[in-house]
Protein backbone atom coordinates (compact mmCIF):
# COMPACT_ATOMS: atom_id res chain seq x y z
CA UNK A 1 0.00 0.00 0.00
CA UNK A 2 1.46 3.33 -1.03
CA UNK A 3 1.92 6.09 1.53
CA UNK A 4 1.43 9.81 1.13
CA UNK A 5 4.54 11.49 -0.28
CA UNK A 6 5.71 15.08 -0.48
CA UNK A 7 6.71 16.00 -4.04
CA UNK A 8 7.71 19.58 -4.80
CA UNK A 9 5.91 20.78 -1.66
CA UNK A 10 2.67 19.13 -2.85
CA UNK A 11 1.04 16.16 -1.18
CA UNK A 12 0.80 13.30 -3.66
CA UNK A 13 -2.13 10.92 -3.27
CA UNK A 14 -1.19 7.31 -2.54
CA UNK A 15 -1.31 5.06 -5.55
CA UNK A 16 -0.83 1.38 -6.17
CA UNK A 17 1.15 0.36 -9.24
CA UNK A 18 0.87 -3.40 -9.47
CA UNK A 19 0.96 -6.22 -12.00
CA UNK A 20 -0.80 -9.55 -11.48
CA UNK A 21 0.17 -12.86 -13.07
CA UNK A 22 -1.15 -16.39 -13.14
CA UNK A 23 1.37 -18.88 -11.80
CA UNK A 24 2.43 -21.81 -13.99
CA UNK A 25 4.79 -23.58 -11.60
CA UNK A 26 5.27 -23.26 -7.85
CA UNK A 27 8.93 -22.54 -6.99
CA UNK A 28 10.46 -25.38 -4.94
CA UNK A 29 11.77 -23.11 -2.18
CA UNK A 30 8.38 -21.71 -1.24
CA UNK A 31 8.14 -24.03 1.75
CA UNK A 32 10.82 -21.97 3.48
CA UNK A 33 8.47 -18.99 3.72
CA UNK A 34 5.73 -18.67 6.31
CA UNK A 35 2.43 -17.64 4.73
CA UNK A 36 -0.03 -15.18 6.16
CA UNK A 37 -3.72 -15.94 6.03
CA UNK A 38 -5.88 -13.27 4.40
CA UNK A 39 -9.65 -13.05 4.56
CA UNK A 40 -11.22 -10.14 2.73
CA UNK A 41 -14.67 -8.97 1.80
CA UNK A 42 -16.06 -6.15 -0.31
CA UNK A 43 -18.47 -3.62 1.13
CA UNK A 44 -18.93 -1.84 -2.20
CA UNK A 45 -17.88 -2.55 -5.77
CA UNK A 46 -18.48 0.25 -8.25
CA UNK A 47 -19.48 -0.27 -11.88
CA UNK A 48 -16.22 1.50 -12.78
CA UNK A 49 -14.16 -1.02 -10.73
CA UNK A 50 -13.68 1.14 -7.65
CA UNK A 51 -14.08 -0.70 -4.34
CA UNK A 52 -14.22 -0.53 -0.57
CA UNK A 53 -12.71 -3.60 1.06
CA UNK A 54 -12.27 -5.06 4.54
CA UNK A 55 -9.26 -7.29 5.15
CA UNK A 56 -7.98 -9.43 8.01
CA UNK A 57 -4.31 -10.51 7.79
CA UNK A 58 -2.70 -12.92 10.24
CA UNK A 59 0.44 -15.03 10.45
CA UNK A 60 1.73 -17.37 13.18
CA UNK A 61 3.08 -15.38 16.12
CA UNK A 62 1.77 -12.00 14.93
CA UNK A 63 -1.14 -9.75 15.79
CA UNK A 64 -4.02 -9.84 13.30
CA UNK A 65 -4.10 -6.69 11.18
CA UNK A 66 -7.60 -5.40 10.35
CA UNK A 67 -7.97 -2.75 7.65
CA UNK A 68 -10.47 -0.89 5.51
CA UNK A 69 -9.20 0.02 2.03
CA UNK A 70 -10.74 2.11 -0.73
CA UNK A 71 -9.39 1.80 -4.28
CA UNK A 72 -10.22 3.86 -7.34
CA UNK A 73 -10.90 2.42 -10.78
CA UNK A 74 -7.95 1.26 -12.85
CA UNK A 75 -5.81 -1.73 -13.77
CA UNK A 76 -2.04 -1.15 -13.54
CA UNK A 77 -2.39 2.11 -11.59
CA UNK A 78 -5.05 2.79 -8.95
CA UNK A 79 -5.55 5.22 -6.10
CA UNK A 80 -5.45 3.39 -2.78
CA UNK A 81 -6.38 4.63 0.69
CA UNK A 82 -6.09 2.39 3.75
CA UNK A 83 -6.83 2.74 7.45
CA UNK A 84 -6.55 0.37 10.42
CA UNK A 85 -9.68 -0.78 12.24
CA UNK A 86 -10.33 -2.03 15.75
CA UNK A 87 -11.84 -5.50 16.12
CA UNK A 88 -15.16 -3.93 17.05
CA UNK A 89 -15.17 -1.71 13.95
CA UNK A 90 -14.15 -4.58 11.67
CA UNK A 91 -16.80 -6.99 12.91
CA UNK A 92 -19.48 -4.31 12.85
CA UNK A 93 -18.81 -3.81 9.12
CA UNK A 94 -18.03 -7.44 8.17
CA UNK A 95 -21.69 -8.54 7.61
CA UNK A 96 -21.93 -6.02 4.74
CA UNK A 97 -19.52 -8.23 2.76
CA UNK A 98 -21.68 -11.39 2.68
CA UNK A 99 -21.52 -12.95 -0.79
CA UNK A 100 -18.42 -10.90 -1.69
CA UNK A 101 -15.60 -12.60 0.22
CA UNK A 102 -12.45 -14.61 -0.45
CA UNK A 103 -9.68 -16.33 1.48
CA UNK A 104 -6.07 -16.93 0.52
CA UNK A 105 -2.65 -17.77 1.86
CA UNK A 106 0.01 -15.25 0.86
CA UNK A 107 3.72 -15.97 0.56
CA UNK A 108 6.01 -12.93 0.32
CA UNK A 109 9.08 -13.75 -1.78
CA UNK A 110 12.02 -11.40 -2.49
CA UNK A 111 13.00 -11.30 -6.17
CA UNK A 112 15.66 -9.06 -7.75
CA UNK A 113 14.84 -6.06 -5.56
CA UNK A 114 11.08 -6.63 -5.82
CA UNK A 115 8.61 -8.35 -3.53
CA UNK A 116 6.44 -11.07 -5.06
CA UNK A 117 3.18 -11.78 -3.26
CA UNK A 118 2.21 -15.33 -4.19
CA UNK A 119 -1.45 -15.99 -3.39
CA UNK A 120 -2.85 -19.50 -3.02
CA UNK A 121 -6.63 -19.07 -2.92
CA UNK A 122 -8.81 -21.15 -0.61
CA UNK A 123 -12.47 -22.19 -0.36
CA UNK A 124 -14.45 -21.87 -3.58
CA UNK A 125 -11.34 -20.46 -5.32
CA UNK A 126 -9.12 -23.42 -4.38
CA UNK A 127 -6.73 -24.18 -7.21
CA UNK A 128 -6.22 -20.57 -8.29
CA UNK A 129 -2.68 -19.28 -7.77
CA UNK A 130 -1.55 -15.77 -8.67
CA UNK A 131 1.47 -13.55 -8.09
CA UNK A 132 1.39 -9.78 -7.63
CA UNK A 133 4.32 -7.39 -7.80
CA UNK A 134 4.08 -3.74 -6.71
CA UNK A 135 6.24 -1.01 -8.25
CA UNK A 136 7.41 2.49 -7.38
CA UNK A 137 6.52 3.84 -10.82
CA UNK A 138 4.90 2.90 -14.12
CA UNK A 139 8.23 2.70 -15.94
CA UNK A 140 9.48 0.06 -13.51
CA UNK A 141 6.25 -1.89 -13.86
CA UNK A 142 6.47 -1.99 -17.64
CA UNK A 143 10.20 -2.91 -17.61
CA UNK A 144 9.76 -5.78 -15.12
CA UNK A 145 10.97 -9.19 -16.30
CA UNK A 146 8.95 -11.90 -14.61
CA UNK A 147 10.54 -15.14 -13.37
CA UNK A 148 10.04 -18.29 -15.44
CA UNK A 149 7.39 -19.66 -13.07
CA UNK A 150 5.04 -16.77 -13.83
CA UNK A 151 2.37 -17.36 -16.44
CA UNK A 152 0.06 -14.96 -18.22
CA UNK A 153 -0.04 -11.31 -17.14
CA UNK A 154 -3.68 -10.74 -16.10
CA UNK A 155 -3.29 -7.17 -14.82
CA UNK A 156 -5.73 -5.85 -17.42
CA UNK A 157 -8.26 -8.69 -17.10
CA UNK A 158 -11.07 -7.62 -14.77
CA UNK A 159 -12.15 -11.24 -14.13
CA UNK A 160 -8.91 -11.77 -12.17
CA UNK A 161 -9.33 -8.78 -9.87
CA UNK A 162 -10.00 -9.92 -6.32
CA UNK A 163 -13.36 -8.15 -6.28
CA UNK A 164 -14.49 -10.19 -9.31
CA UNK A 165 -13.12 -13.41 -7.80
CA UNK A 166 -15.07 -12.71 -4.59
CA UNK A 167 -18.29 -12.13 -6.56
CA UNK A 168 -18.07 -14.58 -9.46
CA UNK A 169 -15.50 -17.24 -8.54
CA UNK A 170 -12.76 -18.66 -10.76
CA UNK A 171 -12.90 -17.28 -14.32
CA UNK A 172 -13.80 -19.76 -17.07
CA UNK A 173 -10.53 -18.92 -18.84
CA UNK A 174 -8.56 -20.30 -15.87
CA UNK A 175 -9.72 -23.86 -16.55
CA UNK A 176 -8.15 -23.60 -20.01
CA UNK A 177 -4.97 -22.14 -18.51
CA UNK A 178 -4.67 -25.06 -16.04
CA UNK A 179 -5.33 -27.57 -18.82
CA UNK A 180 -2.45 -26.09 -20.86
CA UNK A 181 0.13 -26.03 -18.03
CA UNK A 182 1.64 -28.55 -15.67
CA UNK A 183 0.56 -26.66 -12.54
CA UNK A 184 -0.34 -29.00 -9.73
CA UNK A 185 -2.66 -27.62 -7.09
CA UNK A 186 -2.26 -30.24 -4.41
CA UNK A 187 -0.03 -27.85 -3.26
CA UNK A 188 2.88 -25.96 -2.03
CA UNK A 189 5.83 -28.08 -0.87
CA UNK A 190 6.87 -27.39 2.72
CA UNK A 191 10.37 -27.38 4.15
CA UNK A 192 12.49 -26.86 1.02
CA UNK A 193 14.26 -23.51 1.34
CA UNK A 194 16.24 -23.27 -1.90
CA UNK A 195 14.50 -20.80 -4.21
Amino acid sequence: MADYEQIGGQEKKPIEIERKFLVTDIPKGIGGFIPEFIEQGYMTIGIDGSETRLRSRSAPGTTTKLTLTAKTKGALIRGEFETSLTRAQFYELWPSTVGKRLEKERYTIPYMGYRIELDEYQGSLLGLVTAEVEFADEEGARAFTAPDWFGEDVTDFSDYKNQALALKGIPETYAEFIHNTSLQTAFLPRGDTGL
